[in-house]
């Protein structure tokens, strides 16, 4: 079976999620020494000529890292959901105040207005990596439970709109293209690293306006979920979809 035109529009919205949450204050300026970690290979070698041997281990480093964040997303999307579910018969009521704190958790990245609570940081770190993949593994799993000021706000709006969905398993896809929309940049930056490190020189001076923008972007879906616009989308794209195919 085909996805939904609903479906789609909210796996959308979870992986541009995930985008707005690597090119975050908080990720993106860290990204080399995540690297350099979980991959044991010095600064100098990622940046000089590579060798095949580098290239994969890079490559397989970072793969089992992006497999240990999303496990616990994923975990996180199917209890949100299941919570949605315990509460089906209030449904509605659910809906609006899940968009309401999105548009507040949007406000709040914006700068607008400061919540002192989403300040601290609450993470667990991984002080001496243990050898191997699963190393890596764990710590993507640290990540994931580094609750930081920038990726929290984003990742709490994507678990407050999987708890508005039907069933455990759309909530799990949500967290999974979530995840993908963090991981596949992330992946690409640490396979072009030289590239990612021109670019990123260019891109820290947008990081503010990058706030603002994701900010927004919450801000709307929440206005979304309030007012069930998210089923006129839809509709829309049942119209338009079948046209266009």
């Amino acid at each position: 079976m085909e996805p939904s035109s609903s479906s789609q529009v909210s796996l959308l919205i979870a992986f541009t999620a995930g985008i707005f949450s690597f090119i975050s204050p908080c990720v993106l300026p860290l990204i080399p020494s995540y690297l350099t970690y979980i991959t044991g290979i010095s600064f100098d070698e990622l940046t000089g000529t590579q060798s095949r041997a580098v290239r994969r281990r890079t490559l397989f480093h970072s793969l089992f890292f992006i497999l240990g964040f999303t496990l616990v997303f994923v975990a996180l999307g199917a209890s949100a959901t299941f919570i949605g579910n315990f509460f089906h018969e209030n449904q509605v009521l659910i809906r609006r105040i899940g968009g309401g704190l999105v548009v507040l958790l949007g406000i709040h990245i914006t700068g607008v207005v400061k919540l002192g609570f989403l300040e601290k940081e609450k993470r667990f770190e991984v002080k001496d990596k243990p050898l191997g993949y699963l190393g890596s593994v764990l710590v993507g799993i640290a990540f994931a439970a580094g609750w930081t000021p920038c990726i929290g706000p984003i990742l709490a709006s994507i678990l407050l709109y999987a708890s508005t969905s039907g069933n455990v398993m759309n909530g799990v896809m949500l967290l999974v293209a979530y995840s993908l929309g963090l991981g596949l940049p992330f992946l690409l930056s640490a396979l072009a690293f030289n590239t990612f490190l021109t670019y990123f020189a260019r891109f820290n001076r947008y990081l503010r306006i990058i706030s603002i923008v994701s900010g927004i972007f919450l801000i709307i879906v929440g206005l979304l979920l309030i007012f069930n616009y998210l089923s006129f989308l839809s509709q829309y794209l049942n119209m338009v979809l079948p046209q266009t195919g």
